[in-house]
């Protein structure tokens, strides 16, 4: 497969031999393939492992959600600084990656992964302490480097396990595992908020923390074999992530993913104000919506996964992704600017609902199509697609309050300029009218 401008794509034709060969071993028959019946059955065993680890993120940040505004008055801080312990929490989780990333490249997936959850239920245990806001704000950086470890290792064990079709596949059922957290999330922090204040829900995560580290220890195993995993130091490891960035088709589906990221967080870091402060619902109300927003999510990511992958190529499901993602950021923007006059909650709350959803072709597909690319060094891959999503997402967080708690503007424009601005890195990057980097492609040809 070559490129048509010419340029030169690092360990191009060993990736794309690397997914023909998988899609070659996923089409053998059961009896004649006992390898591959112990990958399923492994991948099977660690679904749920994987899940919950990426239910991670949202369960350290959705979960705190609907405390926000009774954070603002508790610690006697405004909104723009309380959605700074959004943003410290996701600039720790996209700087950490970038360590345990190439981390288990070199020593495997199970020591970082097990260093990381333990710094992350000491710093979460600090922060139900913290008593004041640049402290608070500062233990959320702690617990962000420390719950990267999660992130980019469940990552780099799909990769491990899975190529092509399969691959795609089994980022959408982990989406319908994970996918859960930010729905129970906001909806248990509700409760919390019941029947104690914003710091009992830092003592529900620690013990989630606890959990999830019990059960990684019995139930993952190494996914990593010694020979495949890299000697080298720092430099081979900053070598390593250079030559990915090198890859003009990689670097559009992560940059892509990372603007459609933000867009999503726009959503998360500002909703709790729009729907609670602008429109007047409760936090239980809140919460409720936010939980219909990621059944929409959860639904979208499985028709992709059970219905679209190995029927429609990887890229026009991103794409069809990509544009709904833009047209319910541009009807969010015309409510929020009383182009049809005082729309209420519900019309924001179905624009809302169809931007959510959209993620579930988004997300899982620009992870699939980057890290089909990157066979040789899954670990660094996963770092830079969860380091550009994340500080693209912290970038957009504050700027969904620059204008104060009363207007949805800030929201609608933020959300829509990062829409805008992966359509065109995945137009202008990944051009996928010049190449068949799809596992749908592949089998087409």
């Amino acid at each position: 497969m070559n490129d048509r401008e010419g340029n030169r794509m690092p360990d191009q034709g060993r990736q794309h031999a690397s997914v023909r060969e998988a899609e070659r071993i996923s089409e053998a028959p059961p009896v004649a393939g006992p390898t591959l019946t112990a990958r399923r059955r492994t991948g099977f065993l660690v679904t749920l492992v994987l899940g919950g680890l990426t239910a991670v993120p949202p369960l350290s940040m959705d979960m705190y959600l609907p405390a926000l505004p009774e954070v603002t008055g508790a610690l006697h801080t405004s909104a723009a600084t309380a959605q700074l312990t959004l943003t410290a929490c996701l600039t720790g989780m996209a700087l950490g990656q970038l360590a345990v990333g190439p981390m288990s490249d070199k020593w495997g997936r199970r020591r970082p992964l097990l260093i990381g959850l333990l710094l992350y239920i000491a710093a979460t245990a600090v922060c139900a302490l913290a008593p004041t806001a640049p402290l608070l704000i500062g233990f959320r950086l702690v617990q962000g480097l420390a719950g990267a470890a999660g992130i980019v290792i469940a990552r780099a064990v799909v990769r491990d396990l899975y190529d092509g079709v399969e691959m795609a596949r089994f980022f959408s059922t982990l989406m319908l595992i994970s996918g859960v957290a930010p729905i129970v999330a906001p909806l248990i922090g509700g409760q919390v908020l019941r029947i104690t204040d914003w710091r009992g829900i830092f003592v529900v995560l620690t013990a989630v923390g606890i959990a999830l580290t019990a059960l990684v220890w019995k139930g993952l195993p190494e996914t990593l074999a010694p020979e495949r995993r890299h000697s080298g130091g720092t430099a081979e490891a900053l070598r390593t992530m250079r030559g990915l960035l090198a890859d003009r088709v990689f670097t559009g589906y992560m940059i892509a993913g990372g603007f459609a990221f933000a867009a999503l967080f726009a959503y998360i870091s500002a909703s709790p104000f729009v729907v609670q402060e602008i429109y007047g619902a409760s936090p239980q109300t809140f919460s409720l919506l936010f939980g219909i927003n990621s059944v929409g999510l959860i639904a979208v990511g499985q028709i992709n996964g059970k219905l679209l992958v190995g029927r429609v190529s990887l890229d026009k499901a991103l794409a069809v992704g990509l544009c709904v993602i833009a047209l319910a950021s541009a009807a969010l923007l015309l409510m929020a600017t009383g182009v049809f006059g005082d729309v209420g909650l519900v019309p924001i709350a179905a624009g809302l609902f169809v931007l959510m959803s959209a993620m579930g072709l988004a997300m899982p597909n620009t992870n699939a199509l980057a890290l089909m690319r990157t066979p040789h060094a899954a670990g660094s891959a996963s770092a830079l697609l969860g380091t550009s999503s994340f500080l693209v997402g912290a970038i957009a967080s504050p700027l969904v309050g620059i204008a104060g708690e009363g207007t949805a503007v800030p929201m609608a424009v933020v959300q829509l300029a990062c829409a805008l601005a992966a359509v065109a890195c995945f137009l202008g990057l990944c051009r996928p009218w010049q190449h068949g980097t799809g596992p749908t492609q592949e089998a087409e040809h």
